[in-house]
């Protein structure tokens, strides 16, 4: 999932001036295209369901204990399913740095995120050792997001491509619950990845109310697209394409509306 950061505004001489004129350029990027990632995916065509709906990435789960969990080389088998321009990402909780980098060995190419409870130091560490770009997760607070420092967490990992924002809950991601999102920060100094109870019905709204205070913002979404077993609980790892394409055309409705 690659975000683009706004460029320096450069001075520019109108014809016939004596002196250049400033063009202001925005800190947050002209683009309003929002990025997309498919978390927790388990199953060949779950990929090829994401990939044609037109996703951005795919995020394949490396935590033994999350019931999303594949193997890296289930993960290296899915991974070549995905054409050009669409990123694996691999997503860690509090691994050893030398198994990050074992595992990342069965990629080509990918990016890392880190879901636990790991250091900046030892995200850098870990994915320059890997030679690869990483995300950092934010586990807001369910009932107290205002009293999470996403101002202060963003600066302490900003060597991370962006910061992904999840509702805290037992364990690590795909709990499928939603923060307050109107409490996050007016402006971080970050591309934000929106996650954490995100469905079809909902991230239009995510996206409007987020937006505004990254520097862009992407996506992610896990159990708001899973298959549905009887009584309507998720089917973890189980993905359904009829969700996948209603969640993707709400993204896009939302792009469509002013930045």
């Amino acid at each position: 999932m690659t975000a683009h950061p706004a460029p320096d505004p450069v001075p520019r001489a109108q014809a016939g001036a004596s002196s250049p004129v400033p063009v202001e350029t925005p800190a947050r990027s002209l683009s309003t295209r929002t990025r997309i990632k498919i978390c927790g995916l388990t199953r060949e065509q779950d990929v090829d369901a994401a990939v044609a709906a037109g996703v951005d990435a795919i995020g394949f789960v490396m935590y033994d204990k999350s019931p999303r969990y594949v193997t890296p080389q289930r993960a290296a088998e899915l991974a070549r399913r995905l054409p050009p321009f669409v990123t694996p990402v691999l997503l860690f909780v509090n691994e050893d740095a030398s198994k990050i980098v074992a595992i990342s060995d069965h990629l080509a190419m990918g990016m890392l995120q880190f879901h636990g409870d790991e250091s900046p130091t030892q995200c850098a560490a870990a994915a320059q050792a890997c030679h690869r770009p990483w995300l950092r997760a934010a586990r807001i607070p369910l009932h107290e997001a205002g009293r999470f420092d996403l101002v202060k967490f963003a600066a302490d990992y900003s060597q991370a491509q962006a910061i992904l924002l999840d509702a805290h809950v037992e364990g690590f991601g795909g709990g499928g619950k939603t923060f307050n999102w109107s409490l996050l920060p007016p402006s971080v100094n970050a591309h934000l990845v929106l996650s954490g109870g995100l469905t079809p019905a909902n991230v239009t709204e995510g996206i409007l109310q987020v937006r505004p205070r990254g520097l862009s913002l992407a996506v992610d979404v896990s159990s708001g697209v899973e298959a549905d077993c009887q009584g309507g609980t998720p089917l973890k790892g189980i993905k359904d394409p009829e969700k996948i394409h209603h969640f993707v055309a709400a993204v896009r409705a939302a792009d469509r509306q002013p930045a």
